[in-house]
């Protein structure tokens, strides 16, 4: 079952960063990778941000929104590094979060890179990005 897990996880990241490695400057694969800041201190359940308030999630209710971006800020501030964090809505909608270690990054506390699959209407989206802790304690989106 640990050896399936794995081979999930690892598919998973592989089918992330063969997505997002798209050339060219602009278009459809650049526009769902933007990230807007994540706006919420952590712990808190605030308004949506993170991939999930970007292109990310689109068809999503605000509820669904809201479950997927608490799973967002539950992976990076509680998940083990390659433990997928799931949500799933009342619509039917469910997706997973998957963030990476914590490491150190100048002018912040901790920093994370994570990938987040949403699935709607059984239709995969995925993008990924990288959270750091500012140092007043909020999670904030941050250029690679």
């Amino acid at each position: 079952m640990a050896v399936a897990r794995l081979s999930a996880v690892l598919g998973a990241a592989l089918w992330l960063s063969a997505c997002a490695s798209s050339g060219g400057t602009g278009g459809p694969a650049a526009n769902a990778l933007a990230l807007p800041s994540l706006e919420t201190k952590a712990g808190d359940s605030g308004g949506p941000g993170g991939l999930v308030g970007g292109q990310l999630g689109r068809g999503l209710d605000d509820q669904d929104r809201a479950r997927a971006y608490a799973a967002e800020l539950n992976a990076l501030d509680n998940g083990g590094p390659g433990s997928p964090v799931g949500w799933r809505g009342d619509s039917g909608a469910y997706g997973t979060v998957i963030a990476g270690p914590a490491y150190s990054r100048p002018g912040y506390l901790k920093c994370r890179d994570y990938s987040h699959t949403i699935y709607v209407q059984g239709k995969p989206q995925a993008a990924r990005g990288i959270a750091c802790v500012a140092r007043e304690g909020s999670w904030t989106s941050v250029a690679p």
